[in-house]
């Protein structure tokens, strides 16, 4: 899932944020030091990735054309997707040179619904050339994952059921698994271990990174008949409301030729089914008559791991816990951080020739990646606890998504990945405006603690 919820105050936030500040928790902070790495005589470093999605794929790139000898690991066919909103923004087609024809949709507007059904079109800021690109998670997944292996990774089609920790710093990972095609027991001994097999983790497992909370999604793809289908050529709908879930969103994202009808929740998953038929009931005519051919559930992490990196191992994507609250977007942080960390291992191995171990991962990966990143998943958790606690917080929400303001600053920094530079006395305005919604909304009182960060 991915959506631009507002982040109308990011600017805000990160400029005012001091690099003393108090570590805060799900983050922890780095203490790292360096040593002389020992030389591997005769070979490459071997690194298995488990996991063939974004992530794990990224990772598997990066390393491949680094010249380390990669295995990427993957249960799935090409044909299985994971249940996901879709929606990458504008500079990952770019960064990760993404082709346009893989998009099934660019939408250039997001119709926002608050629970009393006030709508706000979302989206009057964008240039002519920017948009949302709306794809399929099996399309995407399986080029990336082709792409790794065109750069040299080795794809092995099987899962992996087990993990032998190895007692020195030095001696290899066993990674055991059944391979697809006959279902024979197989192991590989690997130097390093790349852990990008979603929020139930069997790598995190292994190396007891700890637990976390998940969130669980559930969506349904409906095929519409034409006339309905043009309806959504390039629009996106968020709901919001007790009704579709209590503490996230609902959507409609149009894919190629259908629809992803979905919801999320943390607090109440067993009451997911119910929450899904609000969002269909709030939808009502728009996919009335529409043939539902294939429904989806999957986890999705809430906060990053308490441990991410353990010996020679890394944790990346959803195994980590890099989906933001508030958007729920994953699809472009699992990617960049699959790269981050490929990258990482690359420069520390000196391109495959000497070990590394795990102050090499904390610098050049983990420590990369909190520094870059770490203040906008804070931010975002602060966002979601303000506004998605209660209909009337939901219903401010809508209320300053009308805002060109609050559009602009939101889609720069969705679209590009990097703050958007706004003037000091409109975000003075905004910083007005967002309090007096919440003091209109009668959430002021019982919400604002939340931006105690």
């Amino acid at each position: 899932m991915a959506a631009t919820i507002p982040s109308f105050s990011t600017s805000l936030f990160t400029q005012t944020k001091s690099p003393t500040s108090k570590s805060k928790p799900h983050f922890r902070s780095l203490t790292i030091t360096s040593a002389s790495k020992p030389s591997i005589a005769g070979r490459k470093l071997r690194v298995a990735v488990i996991g063939g999605g974004p992530a794990g794929s990224s990772a598997a790139e990066a390393l491949a054309l680094g010249g380390i000898e990669t295995f990427i690991f993957e249960r799935n066919p090409p044909s299985v997707a994971k249940p996901c909103g879709g929606a990458i923004p504008l500079c990952m087609l770019d960064e990760f040179d993404i082709p346009r024809e893989l998009i099934d949709r660019q939408v250039t507007s997001m119709r926002f619904f608050s629970p009393s059904n006030i709508s706000v079109d979302f989206g009057k800021t964008l240039k002519s050339h920017e948009f949302i690109a709306m794809l399929r998670r099996e399309v995407l997944d399986s080029f990336l994952r082709s792409r790794a292996v065109s750069a040299g990774a080795s794809l092995i089609s099987g899962l992996v059921t087990a993990i032998d920790i190895p007692f020195s710093p030095t001696s290899p990972y066993t990674i055991h698994y059944t391979a697809e095609n006959n279902s024979s027991r197989r192991s590989l001994a690997v130097d390093v271990v790349i852990g990008a097999d979603g929020a139930n983790s069997r790598v995190a497992k292994s190396i007891n990174a700890g637990s976390y909370s998940c969130a669980i999604a559930f969506q349904e793809r409906i095929k519409l008949p034409d006339e309905k289908m043009s309806y959504y050529e390039n629009l996106a709908e968020i709901y919001v409301g007790n009704d579709v879930s209590p503490d996230f969103y609902a959507w409609v994202f149009p894919k190629c030729d259908h629809v992803a009808v979905g919801t999320g929740t943390v607090r109440s998953k067993h009451d997911i089914k119910l929450y899904q038929r609000g969002i269909i009931e709030r939808v009502g005519s728009k996919i009335h008559g529409g043939k539902v051919i294939k429904v989806e559930a999957h986890p999705i992490p809430e906060h990053p791991r308490p441990f991410r990196v353990k010996g020679r191992v890394a944790l990346v994507g959803d195994a980590a816990g890099y989906v933001t609250k508030c958007s729920g977007e994953g699809i472009y942080f699992a990617a960049k951080s699959g790269r981050v960390c490929g990258n990482g291992v690359v420069k520390a191995s000196e391109g495959g020739d000497k070990m590394i171990d795990e102050c090499d991962l904390m610098r050049e990966y983990l420590k990369e990646w909190d520094a870059k990143y770490v203040n906008t998943f804070r931010f975002l958790d602060v966002l979601q606890r303000v506004f998605y606690g209660s209909n009337a917080g939901r219903e401010a929400l809508v209320e300053l998504c009308g805002n060109e303001y609050v559009q602009r600053m939101t889609f720069e920094s969705y679209l590009y990945k990097k703050l958007a530079q706004g003037r000091v006395c409109d975000d003075v305005k905004l910083m007005m405006n967002t309090i007096g919604s919440l003091v209109k909304c009668k959430v002021i009182h019982t919400q604002m603690e939340g931006l105690i960060l």
